[in-house]
């Protein structure tokens, strides 16, 4: 017999309706938040009855179009006719105004799988005023669409005393392989977060074998992450914004392609090939990025292909990367300023992103991997809150 469809828990959400329909719900959700049968969650909510008043959005704004790390403002929502509060502009944190005319708070935003993608950090902001104001948070969980196998979690963990930032804010690891339903039971008790909340779960997802693309339809959830394959390249490839390498923002393939003018392609492509990292395969290109870092200039680089999702591992792949550009180009490769709405000055995000101060240099040495690569007992830390 076929496995039965994998529902979200928007899906499950819609049987409840009479239980909330004399509240006002304030949604976080954006375009790549649609039922399982595609129809975006804020219209399928109002279609039900559901009294949703206001919306709020995540880093790229509602409609998951805007630039990495570029602001974004309040508008009212063309679909809808909502009033919509950015969670990435102004600030990250709802105020007390905002949820002074509200009774709930609803979250309903898809994850990319990666501690740095941004989503997860505006779903914490959320759950500590949630807890400030005593509002009532509800949760629909989404499937992690790289699989809740935490077998493949990768570290490293991010030392929260010095990394901590909006692109990781708490110690987990990069590819930490769970829902922000779990993470959020997880940090509510480890963060002591005094939060009135309710997590709705997804139906028939197997952690262990569901993954996004195979089993449900992937949605693009911002301009970058536009497949299956590029979400799951994005742990590690993520990591090259934190050196002078364009990451394949700007063409068709993000993530996928990456390089820079300065870069010897069949030099690196020797090197990388003999390390024989499971599940990967790479090939020499040239391309013209039409945006960001080398913006009309042609660049040199590799294109990577996933050959086996199971045994591919993102973020060794990426870290192993990094250590041969330094290597290989060490007159040429720089760490790079990266400036985000959320990092002005764009300084030490290579740390931000790896967790851990003076990566770049620790990488160059080689001992990078040997002190920082594990994931800390993260399936033993994780256990008491999984919820598939």
């Amino acid at each position: 017999m076929p496995e039965a469809k994998t529902l979200f828990g928007i899906d499950i959400f819609f049987g409840q309706s009479h239980f909330y329909k004399n509240y006002r719900l304030g949604l976080i959700t954006n375009n790549a938040a649609l039922t399982s049968s595609g129809e975006l969650s804020r219209v399928a909510l109002l279609k039900a009855d559901f009294n949703i008043t206001k919306l709020f959005s995540p880093e790229h704004g509602l409609n998951t179009k805007g630039a990495d790390g570029s602001s974004q403002e309040n508008i009212k929502d063309s679909i809808t006719g909502l009033p919509v509060i950015s969670l990435y502009g102004e600030k990250l944190e709802p105020s007390q105004n905002d949820f002074s005319d509200l009774d709930i708070i609803v979250f309903d935003i898809p994850d990319a799988g990666a501690r740095f993608y941004t989503y997860l950090w505006s779903l914490t902001y959320v759950m500590e005023a949630c807890a400030e104001y005593n509002i009532l948070l509800i949760i629909l969980d989404r499937p992690n669409p790289l699989g809740g196998n935490l077998i493949l979690a990768e570290g490293p963990m991010l030392d929260e005393k010095n990394c901590s930032s909006f692109i990781g804010r708490w110690s987990i690891p990069i590819r930490h392989c769970c829902t922000y339903g779990e993470l959020a039971k997880y940090f509510s008790v480890t963060k002591k977060i005094d939060l009135d909340s309710i997590v709705i779960k997804n139906e028939n997802w197997n952690r262990k074998k569901s993954v996004a693309g195979k089993d449900w339809k992937f949605r693009p959830p911002s301009p970058a992450i536009i497949s299956s394959e590029t979400a799951l390249l994005y742990p590690g490839m993520g990591l090259m914004e934190g050196i002078n390498i364009n990451e394949g923002r700007g063409t068709d393939t993000p993530f996928k392609t990456f390089g820079a003018p300065w870069l010897d392609s069949d030099i690196l492509l020797k090197e990388f090939t003999q390390l024989s990292l499971p599940g990967i395969e790479a090939q020499a290109c040239t391309y013209l990025p039409n945006d960001s870092l080398y913006k009309d200039k042609l660049c040199n680089g590799l294109k990577l292909t996933v050959t086996d999702s199971d045994s591919f591992r993102p973020v060794l792949t990426g870290l192993e990367l990094i250590r041969l550009l330094i290597k290989l180009f060490p007159d040429k490769c720089k760490e790079r300023l990266y400036k985000t709405n959320a990092n002005p000055t764009g300084q030490n995000h290579l740390d931000k992103l790896t967790g851990a101060v003076y990566s770049f240099y620790k990488i160059k040495e080689g001992t990078f991997l040997k002190q920082h690569y594990t994931t800390d007992n993260w399936q033993e830390k994780i256990k008491p809150y999984l919820l598939y």
